[in-house]
């Protein structure tokens, strides 16, 4: 049986390392804007809902992804945040 193999040609390593880039500044951002800030809490969660937003259009299909690795961090920054239990 022959093995399927793909090779990622170096401009879509890049690609994909500009992409990663970029979300991991949005969910700093965001979580800093979040600690700081004295917004209610229905507004940190848009703010939430819109970096999942453009995490999948960065990642198409990666919602799984999301939920695994940003949504536990952002519910500790909520929970910390506005003190819930």
């Amino acid at each position: 049986m022959g093995q399927l193999t793909t090779t990622a040609t170096a401009e879509e390593i890049k690609d994909e390392q500009k992409r990663i880039n970029r979300l991991r500044t949005l969910v700093d951002l965001t979580t800093s804007i979040i600690l700081q800030s004295d917004m209610p809490i229905e507004k940190a969660q848009r703010l939430i809902e819109g970096v999942k937003k453009q995490a999948l259009q960065l990642f198409p299909g990666k919602e799984e992804a999301f939920e695994i690795i940003y949504r536990p961090r952002f519910n500790r920054i909520i929970m910390e945040k506005y003190r819930l239990s």
